[in-house]
């Protein structure tokens, strides 16, 4: 509104590595997996810029790199399953995929219901200023009109801080209110300006400094020690030798791969 490193299972590696760093074939009962040699990862296919439709009609986004990405780390086939969001957590209890993105929020309700790997992707609300903005640090809104969505967090965030609070039924509108020079700043979600910002080329710029953090999680069904922990190992790996970065960044300007990653509970 948080991923450290966790051995994989020596089974998952059995038969050493290969080339490129990809780990040797895992089978379906050492990694939990549900169709042997496939990781099936589930998806809306409709948020944008977490999983979408690229112009030629494929997945994309930032979640479907990353599972594919790791579905290769683990030497397995990445296998997409389309489902609406209302439908994610009772097709994971149903064993209908290995595990879900859609770009879900680590909660403590959610932790016990199902086991979360490592977070994998960190946002939250941050201002979003002209790039020649005198606007540095959340103090700076200070008397500033700030542009918010109607009945949101980010009303109270703006008001906590000084700012007068300008209410917008759509964050689109906001955002080109800041950039016809109406209001001073806007407060929204970090993953969702950046998106706009680097799909429209928008001369637009985030302060550094979040208002509010929250880490998206991979959720799985629990009793999957063995997969959590190589996807776990696989997510740490990619961050650690800049592949995370070199996907992400292209869609939004920056990678979000969290400074202190909330942990999965074993």
């Amino acid at each position: 509104m948080r991923l450290k490193l966790l051995p994989v299972l020596a089974a998952a590696l059995v038969g050493g590595l290969i080339a490129g760093g990809v780990a040797a074939p895992a089978g379906a009962q050492e990694l939990e997996l549900i169709k042997p040699g496939t990781l099936l990862i589930a998806t809306e296919g409709t948020y944008p810029p977490f999983s979408m439709r690229a112009p030629n009609g494929e997945l994309d986004g930032l979640e479907i790199r990353v599972g594919k990405e790791i579905a290769r780390r683990l030497n397995l086939t990445y296998e997409p399953v389309i489902i609406k969001w209302e439908a994610l957590l009772v097709g994971l209890a149903a064993d209908q995929y290995d595990f879900a993105s859609d770009a879900m929020d680590i909660t403590a309700e959610r932790q016990k219901q199902v086991m979360f790997a490592d977070g994998w992707l960190e946002s939250g609300g941050r201002i979003v200023t002209k790039k020649d903005s005198p606007i540095k640090t959340p103090a700076d809104i200070k008397g500033k009109t700030v542009g918010v969505l109607v009945s949101s967090t980010w009303q109270k965030l703006a008001e906590e801080r000084g700012a007068t609070a300008k209410a917008y039924k759509a964050e689109s509108d906001a955002i080109q209110d800041l950039v016809n020079g109406n209001i001073d700043a806007v407060i929204t979600d970090s993953i969702a300006a950046a998106y706009a910002i680097e799909a429209s080329k928008l001369p637009l710029v985030l302060v550094d400094e979040y208002l509010s953090h929250v880490q998206k999680g991979f959720p799985f069904k629990k009793g999957k020690p063995n997969l959590v922990k190589a996807v776990n190992k696989a997510l740490a790996d990619m961050i650690a030798d800049g592949t995370y970065a070199k996907l992400t960044t292209p869609l939004i300007g920056y990678s979000p791969a969290p400074k202190d990653p909330i942990k999965t509970q074993f």
